[in-house]
């Protein structure tokens, strides 16, 4: 483990991989999550109503259902005709609603086709669904097409009401069909949290009530989608807030309730657990209050079983895979003073030990990543600070990222933290070491491992050697390291590692800036408040002769178009006179055309005056800008 020869482990080995470590990672001791992961099977023991009782789907239908939505796709957005043929395609749907959700092909259809959908087709589709629901929402197909139905609230709930043949208006049904869904999901909440297929049904209604549409929920691909919509990237996105009726926020807060009539079986059952973690989420945000009680309920459950033998009996659950992950809710929703309580009454003492647990070790994190004040910290601080080698042997380092991080927000013990790294990682001392500080941390790695030092155990460690580190070409970027690397240049004396990565060569920092994970180190030394404007010089000045390389690269693309958004107009003259005398390279490459573009660099070499004019203008334009910011 990367502790080197004075360890008491192997001489010669490394760190374990942190950056692979993780939950659902291989090798992580914990299974992927089940907010990613897709249904595919109905527990043991119950089965699927059979398909043979409700309407099949024809092939011809299939055929005229596929014609009409390639035909929507490529209709223009606004027009008549465009309203006519979702009208008369959603016509259809509504005739065939359950068939279309209950095949695999028709369901993936329904589902974009619902995208289109005005309010009353989605009431009717809807409707239908409803007065379905057991079957539908245990249906593996059917389940997401009524997530999609669902969905389509925040889109909906805002269209003017309109009356119709003397109907009630359509956006009072939408709301009395999903209040009677909660209603019927609510009567047989067990079920359908404890099924497998059903309990994303009754997480979506959790959020739809809640106006809250959550980041992990939304980025979840449905299970039925085709596989090429399955493997296409998800964005990372903010949770989406909507404006919803007070009802509906009764209603959240009546189903939220149901949880507490069967509390053990939600901390412990897998599927119904995961429920559980999503009404903790929304009440958080819409009723506090109503959360305060949920959380003291699963805590006071879980003081009350038999005590441990080396402590609360809370400890037992932080080490079990299903109850973890409730408990690791619970913290992050906690409000200081409860969290507070929580560590003194039944985390205090403990904590080396659970951070040595292959799975306490991740609520562990939680807990450090909702630390808020100092009254908290210092003391976690004190029980799990001598303890940083030994976590990183153990292969935690998510635990490390975690206090690094709780001393950045916090604002506290940050140069004592700094220190333990450099002990854990063996650059400390001689002082000569402290300099290669960044290639250490970025790869999680001690200072014998990163160079392949053969010390022995109890030898008095070596002096740093420029040469040596100059001729070494960086090691692989963890994202664990590159995580650590942007908490620290977010101290409020960043000063070491600026040292660090101002020592590291052009080819060594042109390597960090290409890498998916420490590319975003070099972000945060633009984007730092505790980096000055003369740190952040001396150390990209390195990156000059390397920029050609940068604007090539996919990541070190957005790198150099970070630098040249802060650039003095005499840094860009340099970028653009660099990246000019390659400028038939740079055009035909796929991410340096778009520097290129960027740049003006066919302005910059064939009417330098106008490029200098231009930019002189965006940078007056950004000096007025960043002062009224400042005011």
């Amino acid at each position: 483990m990367a502790l080197g020869p004075r360890s008491p482990r192997k001489a010669g080995s490394r760190f374990p991989a942190g950056s692979k470590r993780g939950r659902g990672a291989k090798g992580s001791g914990r299974p992927a999550s089940g907010r990613q992961r897709q249904p595919s099977a109905l527990p043991e023991g119950r089965s699927e109503p059979a398909v043979d009782a409700h309407p099949a789907l024809s092939p011809e239908a299939l055929g005229y259902f596929r014609r009409a939505l390639t035909a929507l796709k490529e209709a223009p957005e606004t027009g008549e005709e465009r309203e006519l043929m979702v009208h008369n395609v959603l016509k259809e749907v509504e005739a065939q609603a359950l068939a279309l959700a209950t095949n695999r092909t028709g369901s993936e259809m329904l589902q974009e086709l619902l995208g289109f959908s005005p309010l009353k087709p989605l009431c009717r589709v809807l409707g239908v669904l409803r007065s379905n629901l057991r079957f539908v929402a245990c249906h593996r197909c059917g389940v997401h097409v009524l997530e999609s139905a669902l969905l389509q609230l925040p889109r909906l709930l805002g269209n003017p009401v309109e009356e119709e043949d003397g109907k009630d208006p359509p956006l009072d049904t939408l709301k009395e069909l999903v209040l009677g869904l909660a209603s019927e999901v609510c009567g047989d909440f067990l079920f359908y949290c404890g099924d497998t297929h059903g309990s994303f049904v009754v997480r979506t209604l959790l959020q739809v009530l809640g106006g809250t549409l959550l980041e992990s929920e939304r980025a979840r691909p449905r299970g039925s989608q085709s596989s090429e919509a399955r493997r296409a990237p998800t964005r990372e996105c903010k949770p989406a807030a909507f404006e919803v009726p007070e009802s509906f926020l009764n209603c959240l807060q009546d189903l939220s309730s149901c949880f507490l009539k069967d509390i053990a079986v939600f901390i412990t059952d897998k599927i119904s657990s995961f429920c559980f973690q999503v009404a903790l989420q929304i009440s958080h945000r819409k009723l506090p209050q109503f959360c305060a009680h949920l959380c003291d309920a699963v805590i006071d459950y879980l003081s009350s079983r038999s005590s441990s033998a080396d402590g609360s009996p809370l400890l037992l659950f932080l080490r079990d895979q299903t109850s973890s992950r409730l408990l690791e809710q619970v913290l992050l929703v906690l409000e200081p003073p409860r969290l507070q309580r929580l560590f003194e009454d039944h985390f205090q003492g403990q904590l080396q030990t659970l951070a040595a647990h292959p799975i306490a070790n991740f609520p562990l994190q939680r807990l450090l990543d909702a630390i808020t004040t100092p009254e908290l910290l210092s003391p976690v601080f004190e029980e799990l600070s001598p303890a940083l080698e030994a976590v990183l042997a153990q292969g935690h380092p998510g635990v490390v990222i975690a206090l690094v991080g709780a001393c950045r927000r916090v604002g506290t013990h940050q140069a004592q933290v700094l220190q333990l790294l450099l002990e854990a990682f063996h650059c400390a001392e001689p002082s000569s070491r402290q300099v290669a500080c960044v290639p250490l941390f970025a790869t999680v790695m001690a200072y014998e491992v990163y160079y392949g030092l053969a010390e022995e155990e109890g030898s008095v460690p070596v002096e740093h050697e420029v040469e040596m580190a100059t001729a070494r070409a960086l090691g692989e970027v963890t994202v664990l390291g590159s995580l650590l690397l942007q908490h620290l240049l977010h101290f409020s004396t960043p000063g070491l590692v600026l040292q660090s990565l101002g020592a590291l060569t052009g080819p060594q920092l042109l390597t960090l800036a290409q890498s998916p994970a420490g590319s975003h180190v070099l972000d945060a030394i633009l984007t730092s408040p505790s980096v000055t404007r003369k740190q952040r010089r001396r150390v990209l000045k390195t990156l000059k002769g390397q920029y050609v390389a940068l604007a090539c690269s996919r990541h070190g693309s957005r790198v150099l178009d970070a630098i040249w958004g802060g650039a003095t107009l005499g840094v860009r003259k340099e970028i653009a006179a660099e990246l000019g005398e390659r400028d038939q390279e740079l055009i035909k490459d796929p991410f340096g055309h778009h520097v290129a573009r960027n740049v003006a660099l066919t302005t910059f070499l064939k009417r330098r005056e106008a490029w200098e004019q231009q930019q002189g203008a965006v940078a007056k334009r950004r000096r007025i800008l960043n002062s009224i910011l400042e005011d």
